[in-house]
């Protein structure tokens, strides 16, 4: 296949993407009262998505971690990796985030293929930055991620009570196998 009709597939799945699991910005909502002020340099650096609501670009990953990195004009420049089986080759997308102007660095909208955009919430952080939710607007799509590839059952079900508070049906998220099962 050649590279034009490579960059043609990728921009028509990207917008099959954009079409399917809603992926627009949406208008600005008040941030709660409590929102989390995020530290963007302890947060870049990689995380590993321990659990998510599965949709068609994520749905079957493992192994799958997002690596943030701050670019000089201020950007996240995001990679995710993944693999669709444990022992399987690593594969890579890219995006590019920006901070929302008065959000406390928690709110972001990200940017693929330079033509689609995204809301990018961080709607909790643990104090040392061990774990984070990540969520949109219309709480159709969460993450749950994690400096550790493992993360225990009662912090997991921890988190899902935090996601529920925030509006979730927690029973849409499904953990992501990060390590072979001993």
């Amino acid at each position: 296949m050649s590279k034009v009709s490579r960059f043609a597939r990728t921009v028509l799945l990207g917008a099959v993407a954009a079409v399917a699991v809603g992926c627009v910005h949406q208008p600005e909502r008040p941030l709660a009262a409590d929102h989390p002020h995020v530290d963007l340099s302890r947060y870049m650096g990689a995380w590993y998505v321990i659990a998510n609501v599965p949709y068609f670009a994520e749905r079957g990953n493992v192994a799958s971690r997002d690596v943030y990195a701050l670019d000089k004009d201020s950007r996240i420049q995001t990679t995710y990796v993944y693999r669709k089986t444990l022992d399987g080759e690593e594969k890579t997308t890219t995006s590019v985030g920006t901070v929302v102007p008065g959000t406390d660095n928690s709110r972001w909208v990200v940017r693929f293929f330079g033509l689609f955009h995204t809301d990018y919430w961080i709607l909790d952080l643990a104090p040392d930055y061990s774990w984070a939710l990540i969520g949109q607007p219309d709480h159709k799509l969460g993450w749950v991620l994690a400096r550790s590839p493992e993360m225990n059952e009662p912090t997991y079900q921890s988190l899902l009570e935090k996601f529920r508070g925030f509006g979730y049906d927690t029973t849409m998220f499904e953990r992501v196998p990060q390590l072979p099962a001993r």
